[in-house]
């Protein structure tokens, strides 16, 4: 009886131990500005989502890479109000190898990407047919997606999982507003969004006033004991929280 109860202490010891809340942060839209150099002055643990075919992005991932970030790529998708996508955007008037084409091409750019997220995308996110070519490109580069979650009607997130693709949906925009209060609160956001679910996910921009605002805010985090950790480290956590759900 006392090895079962000695059992039962360890298991559940190291169960909350394990399962530590967790914050990823992506900076997208990477690769248009100077200073979007910026970004590397963030904690290896922020991932960079980097536009495709971009005048800096190129520079910014293998920069970035080398010094730890996860990078991703940051595919432009057709918007409701029709602004322009820039080099490499799809559209709901691509066909299957169209899309896969321009896929194709940021992957060779930027061929270490461990993901997508989608810049803009309110309306091709909404669409079955385009979104589902999309996603078994993905599946071949065995790469995850995260839905930037720029429309409520997205059906992306959806059929990535149907696909068995390791997805998420965006929580929180930080810097909607280029204020600190503003950044501070939806950052406070972040870290109930965090503390309920076990994990969340934000989406920032490379705007100085956005890095200095982060730089500023990450040390609340480990007073709340919460870890900021890159974007792949969450799929990790998503099982460990089922599991304790299971087993509670």
């Amino acid at each position: 009886m006392r090895i079962f109860f000695l059992l039962i202490f360890n298991i559940t010891s190291y169960s909350s131990f394990a399962v530590q809340d967790k914050i990823a942060i992506i900076i997208d839209d990477i690769g248009y500005r100077k200073t979007d150099v910026n970004v590397l002055n963030l904690p290896p643990n922020v991932t960079l989502s980097i536009l495709p075919h971009t005048p800096y992005g190129k520079d910014l991932a293998e920069q970035g890479f080398l010094d730890k970030h996860e990078i991703m790529l940051h595919i432009p998708m057709e918007a409701e109000n029709g602004k322009f996508l820039g080099p490499g955007g799809l559209t709901s008037h691509m066909n299957e190898m169209t899309i896969r084409t321009n896929l194709k091409a940021a992957f060779t750019e930027i061929p270490f990407a461990i993901g997508i997220n989608n810049h803009m995308g309110s309306l091709l996110t909404a669409l079955h047919q385009p979104m589902l070519w999309v996603m078994k490109f993905i599946k071949e580069q065995n790469v995850i997606f995260i839905d930037s979650a720029t429309s409520s009607h997205s059906k992306a997130a959806s059929i990535a999982k149907k696909l068995g693709i390791p997805t998420r949906q965006r929580d929180i925009f930080l810097d909607n507003e280029l204020e600190y209060n503003y950044i501070a609160k939806q950052f406070s956001r972040l870290i109930k969004q965090a503390k309920k679910h076990g994990i969340a996910i934000a989406i920032a921009h490379p705007h100085p006033e956005s890095i200095d605002s982060i730089n500023k805010l990450l040390p609340q985090l480990a007073e709340e004991n919460i870890k900021l950790v890159s974007i792949s480290q969450l799929f990790h956590q998503q099982k460990a929280i089922k599991s304790k759900q299971f087993t509670d």
